[in-house]
């Protein structure tokens, strides 16, 4: 009997993963409405009164996306208000769905990695997760990884999608 080789594992191919780098931590989302009359009106003596009876320190420690789930208008200082209300609590706020806030995560982190220990080889982006990352985020990676990588591929080993090739020069 042959023994079996994991020729994948014995190549040069490294595995960026972006589960990796995935921030541990809740996260909720706060829809404004709640305190919109009707869902759909801001009355400022209303909506400043909701927000100081709310409960804020439930957010202590976790990742805030800030939404409105109907159509109103909501002037710009009412999201900066709720802001103002979380930031002694949350550690990250941003306006938008959970997805807009793990872009946000994401875009923190992806900065500030060493894309050097890339240099001149094939990488592929994992594509698979159990956790959500967001498409921004592969795109993110796979720009930071460009000026480096020699190629970069998305998804498995075994079934992996050419992205870029470096030209040669």
């Amino acid at each position: 009997m042959e023994e079996i080789i994991n020729k994948v594992a014995n190549s040069a191919l490294e595995v960026f993963d972006l589960e990796d780098y995935y921030p541990k931590g809740m996260r909720v989302q706060i829809d404004i409405s709640q305190w919109l009359l009707e869902g759909f009106l801001l009355k400022e003596k209303d909506f400043r009164e909701h927000l100081k009876n709310h409960d804020w320190s439930q957010y202590q420690d976790q990742y805030v996306a800030v939404h409105c789930s109907t159509d109103a208008i909501i002037p710009a200082w009412a999201l900066i208000l709720v802001s103002v209300h979380l930031a002694p609590y949350a550690k990250k706020v941003v306006n938008g769905t959970i997805e807009d806030l793990d872009s946000s995560l994401y875009e923190e982190i992806l900065s500030k990695i060493d894309y050097s220990v890339y240099k001149s080889k094939p990488v592929i982006v994992k594509g698979c997760s159990r956790k959500p990352v967001p498409m921004r985020a592969y795109i993110l990676a796979a720009n930071y990884l460009q000026p480096f990588a020699r190629s970069i591929m998305y998804g498995e080993a075994c079934s992996a999608v050419p992205l870029y090739k470096e030209s040669k020069k």
